[in-house]
């Protein structure tokens, strides 16, 4: 189900809780909306549909993938400045992002990954993560 994107900055600004297998509607929920939105969007996390949950949708391309309880165990390599913008918030903001990023998750079968992401897909990540700590750019 598409739901509507939350701009309210005090919910926003609160950090997610760790997500459940009752909290896969609410996965699924975030993965509809990132679709309908993909003209204007490459990520979205659950508090951005009103749901304080760590969880983000990722759009890599050929698929969107999503992440539960997601954590960047790692950053290295060129830190750069990037310009981002959001659904939560009119406008675009500068902020620093590395290159790269090595992410720990589980999948929609609570099935823990370690993956290392880079380039534009792990801005996206770190930007959905950021999120998730209640962080907004």
């Amino acid at each position: 189900m598409v739901r509507t994107i939350n701009t309210d900055i005090f919910t926003l600004n609160q950090k997610s809780l760790p997500a459940g297998k009752e909290d896969l509607p609410a996965a699924m929920d975030l993965l509809d909306t990132l679709r309908a939105n993909s003209e204007r969007c490459v990520g979205m996390a659950a508090n951005m549909i009103g749901v304080n949950r760590r969880i983000i949708a990722v759009d890599m391309g050929a698929a969107a993938v999503l992440m539960l309880n997601p954590v960047i165990v790692r950053k290295y390599g060129d830190t750069y400045e990037a310009e981002e913008g959001c659904l939560s918030h009119t406008g675009t903001k500068r902020t620093l992002r590395s290159q790269n990023v090595e992410v720990q998750f589980q999948d929609m079968n609570f099935k823990s990954h370690r993956q290392t992401f880079s380039g534009l897909t792990a801005q996206i990540i770190q930007h959905e993560i950021d999120h998730c700590d209640g962080i907004l750019i």
